[in-house]
């Protein structure tokens, strides 16, 4: 039976769920229990299972401009290894520059803050993400692959595929790859970037290649000396998921609000989230 390409993660969701057994199980035995709780999980799960459908109705709505896009091609590129591996490149530097901006721009952070919500680290945290990742435009990164050539069906397959890697490296289980973590992502180098400790804010923003933050400079080790905390430097109470998934945006239009002038409502608007409440 085959499985629709913007139904990937939903495909894969008994993998995640045997994965989140595995790691509880393996956390209790290691009398590390209380680094799951079920509140936490629940919320995690709730926003994830929202995401699903707000993602699924994002790239039904935004097909058609991938697939103009594509009828304008700069190149006609055959389906192949070769062609695999250069769009899978291509969309993890995009994933990083897409990533790298949902922490320079608060337009951007109201949907991405979501992930960094939680005060635990494990796989389940990696199912916190936002139903309004569509509205911060997060689609609109992928276009240019559309433009260069890439058929808008392995766009998707990509994409999803990428972001179903990464939830392996939310876990406190182990740390990393031996050398192969010069150049792929890691446990230990993405709860770096989970930390909220202020000498770890935005860092480490890759996908699944690590080479992007050795490269563009926005790689930070982790410091034995400084064990990462987790969540937002201003903290979301509770976790019921639409106050999570509501806050920043809600802290934005007050701050816009209160903004005298243009130029201050837009930089409220766009200007680094650090500048407010990150």
């Amino acid at each position: 039976m085959s499985i629709a390409p913007d139904s990937l993660l939903l495909a894969l969701a008994p993998v995640f769920i045997a994965s989140m057994a595995a790691e509880y199980w393996l956390l209790r035995r290691r009398g590390l229990d209380e680094r799951y709780a079920m509140r936490d999980t629940a919320c995690n799960i709730a926003l994830a299972l929202a995401q699903q459908a707000s993602d699924k109705a994002a790239w039904f709505a935004t097909l058609p401009l991938f697939a103009c896009l594509h009828q304008h091609r700069l190149w006609h590129i055959d389906a192949g290894w070769p062609s695999f591996i250069a769009l899978f490149i291509a969309q993890d530097l995009l994933y990083y520059l897409f990533h790298r901006a949902s922490h320079r721009v608060r337009w951007m952070w109201a949907a991405h803050s979501v992930h960094h919500s939680s005060t635990r680290m494990n796989f389940s945290t990696a199912l916190r993400q936002s139903p309004l990742y569509p509205l911060a435009a997060m689609w609109a990164f992928w276009l240019p692959l559309a433009w260069v050539g890439f058929e808008p069906v392995w766009i998707i397959t990509t994409v999803l595929g990428n972001l179903a890697l990464q939830f392996f490296v939310h876990t406190t289980l182990f740390d990393g790859f031996g050398r192969l973590s010069l150049i792929l992502n890691t446990p230990s180098a993405h709860r770096v970037h989970h930390a909220c400790n202020a000498r770890y804010l935005d860092c480490n923003y890759a996908g699944v290649l690590m080479i992007w933050d050795h490269l563009f400079g926005s790689y930070i080790a982790q410091d034995p000396a400084e064990p990462c905390r987790f969540g937002t430097v201003k903290p979301v109470p509770g976790n019921n998921p639409w106050t999570v998934m509501l806050a920043e945006w809600r802290q934005i239009l007050s701050d816009t609000r209160r903004a005298s002038g243009a130029k201050q409502r837009c930089r409220r608007l766009f200007g680094p989230p650090a500048d407010y409440t990150k």
